[in-house]
């Protein structure tokens, strides 16, 4: 008698904490979507111009990886990537405008890291570039290795934690350098190019961006060492677990299509037609994962049939066959010998 009561107890006790839990957090309302859907558009913050990130073309018209990703968001949110603000921000005002609710997501060439994603009220999502600090000089300087770079006057950007590398670099060399600060990336490729830096330090995959865009892009070089690792990820409040959901979910959702075979030509008949119970939860088949994120059942399969999987928008921006001409490297995924694995969406 006494083992059924203790068992009795221990059932009761369970539910306690397992069941109104669970309710209460499957029902939590998101402000952040709330204020998105009734204003029509998501608010998207980007940079003022990297080429293959997010750079606007003859036209007028942002092209760019974080821009697909802006209007990738906006596609599962609203199935139309036009429901969509674009912001630009200075790399040292980024974090205040997210932080003071001026944007809704920050999708900008901004490295995940400890500090950022607990001092600052904001929370990292997960990466979708993986990059890594890098230094730029002209191709017939005679430069080989960073080394080379002592006493030497070096372009850094305010407010990147290519400030702190750079510096820490020398010193751990007993080394002295001349720092140029600027707030923009265009700024100090400017200066570059104008001779008033030896150098330029940033990230790699940003360098070789910049480097696309200058007169003569074969007169530069990025040295081949890195010093840091610098994984981008976009950023959102904290205090809304429903949106930052959606954000972290919607990247490992383009990642997994690309694991899968699914793309923006093939994504129709594949829905369609598939048996597997993976790809049947991923395009909204079956409702759950939409449920999960108070989004339509539909929401990845409408993101992929717009702007296609990860790879996709990769090869479309930063690819080779682009003018930045950046292998994938450490962004393909896993099973190609890359960094990008999906979590499973179950």
């Amino acid at each position: 008698m006494l083992k059924r009561h203790l068992m009795a107890a221990c059932v009761a006790l369970g539910a306690a904490f397992a069941g109104p839990a669970s309710a209460q957090q499957s029902t939590q309302p998101s402000p952040t979507l709330d204020a998105i859907r009734a204003r029509g558009a998501l608010v998207c913050g980007i940079s003022t111009g990297v080429a293959g990130f997010a750079l606007p073309d003859s036209q007028g018209n942002w092209r760019g990886l974080d821009i697909d990703l802006c209007r990738g968001l906006a596609a599962a949110i609203f199935n139309d990537p036009a429901k969509l603000r674009l912001v630009p921000l200075a790399t040292s005002t980024r974090f205040t405008a997210l932080g003071s609710g001026e944007i809704d997501v920050l999708i900008r060439v901004s490295t995940m890291t400890m500090l950022r994603d607990t001092t600052l009220g904001l929370r990292a999502t997960m990466p979708y570039f993986y990059d890594g600090h890098g230094f730029m000089v002209r191709a017939d300087a005679g430069i080989q290795r960073v080394r080379d770079l002592a006493g030497a006057t070096i372009c850094l950007q305010q407010g990147t934690t290519n400030e702190q590398i750079t510096a820490d670099y020398f010193r751990s060399i007993n080394a002295e350098f001349r720092p140029v600060v600027f707030e923009r990336a265009d700024q100090a490729i400017g200066a570059l190019a104008a001779g008033r830096c030896d150098s330029f330090g940033l990230d790699a995959g940003a360098l070789a961006a910049l480097r696309s865009t200058m007169a003569n892009p074969g007169d530069w070089v990025v040295l081949p060492e890195r010093f840091s690792k610098e994984p981008y990820g976009a950023y959102v409040r904290r205090g809304d677990d429903n949106w930052f959901d959606i954000v972290r979910w919607f990247t490992n959702a383009v990642i997994e299509a690309e694991e899968q075979g699914i793309t923006s030509a093939n994504a129709e008949e594949i829905r369609r037609t598939a048996a597997n119970p993976n790809t049947r939860r991923l395009l909204g088949v079956t409702p759950e994962l939409g449920q999960a994120l108070k989004l339509d059942s539909a929401w990845a399969y409408n993101v992929v049939r717009t702007l296609g999987n990860y790879g996709e928008m990769y090869e479309r921006n930063m690819g080779p066959n682009t003018p930045v001409g950046l292998a994938r490297g450490p962004n393909n995924i896993w099973t190609n010998g890359g960094l990008l694995y999906a979590l499973p969406m179950r």
